[in-house]
């Protein structure tokens, strides 16, 4: 089997929903599916966010980030930050823990340096989109911070599925975006419930196509995707420049420019960075 087989051998279990998760992962999926319930109240969901001592440690330092901490008042209950977060942003909270979880479980030390470093890049993302759509695009801010964190899931399930399958690690890093991102990303994501408007968004990045100034979800993505400070480990995508050259990209948007709004906005992308690490 070479490395394209590979890829349709786990595409195909992808499309058929036979996909291997971690038994935490599952636990995650579940929690995932009440929080997405339409009854789901801020009292259930701040029992259902206590239930997991990091997930509940993680809601209360993003309700303190600069991000969401508008007053600069602090909180230190799981209910207060359930409050001030919102249900979809504890959606994004639970997706991140999710794509980290799919990752876990690797030994090898080389695939765990690639994991750490694509979380990193996942981490960068999530949190430029978060700033770029509330500053610059104008599209929801939450779920371009959910669009952030699993945008390069299709990566993590890979990686995580590189033990059964070797030689998904061989070849060149195009073959990735040709034959394995798409294919398998359409398939993880359609398991983990991933909403259509953002799948759509990231399938937009796949053609690596970005309009400046950037209007959509899909170029809020792109853009964050130039501007992190660290690259994928599995790919540079086509046309995607150096982060030197992304350094230097600019446009106007209204009375100010885009290098502008990144300046100002640089605290509150750190803070939100530094929440999706712990």
């Amino acid at each position: 089997m070479d490395r394209l087989d590979a890829f349709k051998t786990i595409a195909a279990q992808a499309s058929r929903g036979e996909l291997t998760f971690p038994a935490n992962v599952n636990a995650s999926l579940r929690l995932q599916q009440a929080l997405n319930d339409p009854d789901c109240h801020v009292e259930q969901a701040a029992r259902l966010i206590q239930a997991d001592p990091l997930l509940a440690a993680r809601s209360v330092a993003i309700a303190n980030s600069v991000a969401y901490n508008r007053s600069g008042t602090e909180i230190s209950s799981v209910r207060a930050a359930v409050q001030r977060l919102g249900i979809r942003t504890l959606q994004s909270l639970v997706a991140a823990l999710i794509v980290r979880q799919i990752g876990a479980q690797i030994t090898d030390p080389g695939l765990q340096a690639k994991v750490t470093q694509l979380w990193e890049h996942t981490a960068h993302v999530a949190a430029l989109a978060h700033v770029i759509a509330r500053r610059v695009t104008h599209v929801d801010p939450d779920t371009a911070l959910f669009a952030g964190i699993v945008h390069e899931v299709a990566g993590f399930y890979m990686l995580a599925s590189a033990g059964e399958f070797p030689q998904v690690m061989e070849g060149a890093p195009e073959d990735w975006i040709e034959h394995g991102e798409i294919t398998i990303g359409r398939g993880v994501m359609a398991h983990l419930c991933v909403p259509a408007a953002v799948v759509h968004a990231i399938e937009a990045m796949w053609g690596g196509l970005r309009a400046l100034p950037p209007e959509t979800l899909g170029d809020t993505l792109l853009l964050a995707d130039d501007l992190a400070p660290v690259a994928s480990p599995l790919h540079q995508r086509p046309g995607a420049t150096t982060l030197q050259a992304a350094r230097t990209i600019d446009c106007v948007i209204g009375d100010g420019t885009l290098h502008a709004i990144m300046t100002e906005s640089a605290h509150e992308v750190q803070s939100l960075y530094a929440v999706l690490m712990l």
